[in-house]
């Protein structure tokens, strides 16, 4: 089962979290980019190992186990480290608690809803916020060297992030609010058979 490469991608996103700690506390520029690379590859590495499953039929109960813990890992780490350093402050740190909210929530909801044998299929629109949520937390990551690499007036990288968070919080709030109606139909329903 361990052999799988969908499942050595899962795992190893969970393997690089200390690693990504540890890089964030890096001072200056070499933090700064170790800590976004290591983030990109956990990101791709998300996306890679549901595309090879399903392209190479290995998709393993396993791999459902692990990948929806390795994606929350990665993102609920990023954004406590953001919002320590202060990259996420004030008013922002409510985008960053939606987020982290909804992870929590869906996961029970799915834990719910597995019990009845019924899936909760991800939306295009959920898949659209996950994306603006990966290269949010990869902006605000960059730190002082992003913002001198991507620096349009008033507009720097962390600017930008902040943006695409509070966008990915407002996607968060929209597509949690379908899930949970959707678990709360059938709870409904399976309360009435009874």
């Amino acid at each position: 089962m361990l052999k799988k490469i969908p499942n050595i991608l899962t795992i190893g996103r969970i393997i690089i979290v200390p690693f990504f700690v540890i890089a964030f506390y890096l001072p200056g520029f070499y933090g700064d980019i170790i800590a976004l690379v290591l983030f990109i590859i956990a990101s791709f590495t998300d996306f890679l190992d549901g595309m090879l499953a399903r392209m190479m039929e290995q998709e393993s109960k396993l791999g459902e186990l692990l990948d929806p813990i390795a994606d929350k890992i990665i993102v609920a780490t990023a954004l406590i480290l953001l919002v320590m350093n202060g990259a996420i402050k004030n008013f922002e740190v409510i985008a960053a608690i939606i987020i982290l909210t909804r992870e929590i929530l869906i996961s029970g909801l799915r834990e719910f809803l597995a019990k009845g044998r019924i899936k909760l299929p991800v939306s295009n629109l959920a898949k659209l916020k996950t994306v603006l949520q990966m290269v949010s937390i990869g902006l605000l990551l960059s730190g002082e060297t992003g913002n001198k690499i991507i620096n349009f007036q008033d507009y720097n990288a962390q600017t930008i992030g902040i943006i695409l968070l509070w966008l990915s919080a407002f996607l968060t709030l929209y597509t949690g609010y379908e899930y949970v109606r959707k678990g709360i139909d059938h709870a409904i329903s399976e309360d009435n058979k009874n």
